[in-house]
């Protein structure tokens, strides 16, 4: 007699910053997968498959996530914990983040420093712990911060951008601690991808940033990797066995 194959929890993820470059694309990898995902990002994404190219299922929220007061409402409301129910696995990307203000402190706009650390640290922090309460009874539960090279190595004129991918790294390694039931967190670096964020850096004054040309380079010889190819290896390590066994992990090195 056949042996009967392991069955698949029901998965559901929540991908924020879901409509362009990476973000998009980990939504397709998701769904590809027959996840179902629910997006969170200030607009809607302006093209999505259909079912019968990717199984799961696609739910979109508008919401400005820099703006704390307005999340805050959001995540008061039954809105997440009403998309996970009967999940048996539950996801969490965050991925939604600003590179800017970019140069040295002394030029940088107070409120733009301000909204940085929202969308970058508090969102993704306030968006966590929503996530950990929402899936208390869901046996297997993910947070996967996306990161970047520059919360592990400092550059000029990304002070800002800089610590703000370090505070995800650190906030992976003091959840996991934590050790709460069936949570597992990792803040992942998808290498460098080619993205808008990528032309932002290309076109950043080299006064502000003088490692522009840097970037041009790699841009140049095609040292950059398509948010498809990043997506597909971030997905598959979220999925993997392996998730969560390091706080921080860079997927150019799994």
């Amino acid at each position: 007699m056949a042996a009967t194959p392991p069955s698949v929890p029901v998965t559901k993820a929540i991908v924020t910053g879901h409509t362009r470059g990476l973000g998009a694309a980990l939504v397709d990898a998701l769904r590809a997968q027959g996840i179902d995902v629910l997006g969170l990002a200030r607009s809607r994404r302006a093209q999505t498959a259909d079912a019968s190219v990717l199984p799961g299922r696609f739910e979109e929220v508008e919401l400005d996530l820099s703006d704390t007061r307005v999340f805050a409402q959001w995540l008061a409301s039954d809105a997440l914990a009403s998309f996970v129910r009967g999940a048996g696995r539950a996801l969490l990307i965050n991925n939604a983040g600003t590179l800017g203000p970019i140069g040295p402190s002394g030029v940088q706009p107070p409120l733009d420093v301000a909204a940085a650390v929202a969308l970058n640290v508090a969102a993704p922090l306030m968006l966590s712990g929503a996530f950990s309460a929402a899936t208390a009874e869901v046996p297997d539960r993910r947070i996967a911060h996306v990161s970047s090279g520059a919360g592990r190595n400092p550059y000029p004129g990304w002070n800002i951008y800089c610590a703000t991918k370090a505070a995800l790294d650190h906030h992976a390694r003091a959840a996991a601690l934590d050790a709460e039931r069936g949570l597992r967190v990792a803040s992942v670096a998808p290498g460098v991808v080619d993205t808008e964020m990528q032309g932002q850096i290309r076109g950043a004054d080299e006064a502000r940033f003088p490692l522009r040309e840097r970037f041009a380079e790699m841009k140049r010889s095609g040292q950059l990797v398509s948010p498809e190819q990043a997506a597909a290896k971030f997905v598959g390590y979220l999925l993997s066995d392996a998730f969560g066994d390091t706080p921080t992990a860079d997927i150019r090195s799994l």
